[in-house]
């Protein structure tokens, strides 16, 4: 009888001790279930360059923003994307040469960002094809954002609260890196679009230009200002690259020739946006001119000779002629291009 008691009381106990083990219940992983963004191109613009193996998410480009508006990724934790591309200047710096992280002055005027997803370089001298590849550059350049190395950049974005589930919302991934920051990164850039300007809205037939800016347009689009050639509707530049006659050889900066190493490519630089060029100030790939009237007078003079200099600058040594009042018509018809609708907007707000 003492057995049988005994052999209850052991088993007891030892059905209660297993009670107090831990039944592992397999944990389901979060699907992977991003939305889909389709990119619809405004009124007059052609389809958009989205590359196939970042599609727009909701998801990614909320992620985007807050990496272009987060210092975190800087060496020192005090400086973003979005420090030198203010959306009230059209995504630019209206500082000559923007100042890195550790004090570095670069030697380029900051570029706008504007109507990215239909770039096919970027840069003043066109070193990258891709806003993915764009990304990536300005994290690690010492007269940027300064950060060591990417791996640092990345170890403190895991060891955060809320990046690593934003990155898997957005990419599906848990062990992220580089490639996935820049592609959200370019996922938010390729967001930025203006098209909303009083020129806009006047080749959409819903509104009028005064007879100043009517004349600067006749200006523009003919031979006698020839701006349209190199700043052609919709986007405002051709993205291609030119010698507009700024200096004498040797150039103290070759441009498009310091990426190909060619020197028929020799101070050509990229052919900026005029879309919001109002707000773009100061001007040219070095910031030397401050306001559009200078900008003007350059052209208007013709530009100096080189052996580069671009065949469309036909008048390059006699100038165009324009009288006082034409250089303020072709002024006033530039800034028609002005969009307030995209400087405050608040879906790219952080």
């Amino acid at each position: 009888m003492r057995f049988l008691f005994n052999s209850f009381i052991i088993c007891f106990l030892f059905i209660s001790c297993e009670r107090d083990i831990p039944i592992e219940i397999p944990i389901e992983p979060i699907p992977y279930n991003p939305t889909f963004v389709e990119f619809l191109s405004p009124i007059g613009f052609p389809p958009a360059n989205i590359p196939i193996d970042n599609p727009m998410t909701e998801e990614g480009i909320l992620l985007g923003k807050k990496l272009f508006n987060d210092p975190i990724l800087s060496v020192n934790n005090q400086q973003a994307c979005v420090n030198c591309h203010m959306q009230e200047f059209s995504f630019t710096d209206p500082l000559q040469f923007s100042v890195g992280t550790s004090g570095t002055i670069g030697k380029r005027n900051s570029m706008a960002l504007v109507n990215l997803a239909w770039g096919t370089s970027n840069f003043w001298d066109g070193s990258t094809s891709s806003l993915e590849e764009q990304a990536l550059d300005p994290v690690t350049s010492p007269i940027e954002l300064h950060s060591i190395s990417w791996s640092q950049v990345i170890n403190e974005l895991k060891n955060t609260e809320d990046y690593p589930d934003l990155f898997y919302k957005a990419f599906g991934v848990v062990d992220f890196d580089s490639t996935h920051v820049a592609k959200a990164i370019a996922q938010f850039e390729r967001t930025l679009v203006s098209a909303q300007s009083k020129f806009d809205l006047f080749i959409q037939r819903k509104t009028n230009l005064t007879d100043s800016e009517l004349r600067g347009m006749d200006i523009y689009m003919t031979e006698k200002g020839d701006c349209f050639h190199c700043h052609s509707y919709p986007f405002m530049t051709n993205h291609d690259f030119h010698n507009n006659g700024l200096d004498n050889e040797p150039f103290t900066d070759n441009g498009l020739g310091e990426f190909t190493g060619e020197s028929l490519d020799n101070g050509k630089f990229k052919t900026p946006t005029l879309r919001n060029i109002a707000l773009t100030a100061p001007y040219m790939h070095d910031g030397r001119f401050s306001t559009l009237e200078e900008v003007v007078e350059h052209y208007n003079s013709g530009g100096i000779e080189s052996s580069t200099i671009d065949p469309l600058m036909k008048h390059v040594g006699k100038g165009l002629g324009l009288t006082g009042q034409e250089k303020t018509d072709l002024v006033n018809f530039m800034l028609t291009f002005t969009d307030t609708v995209f400087i405050n907007n608040p879906i790219f707000q952080q």
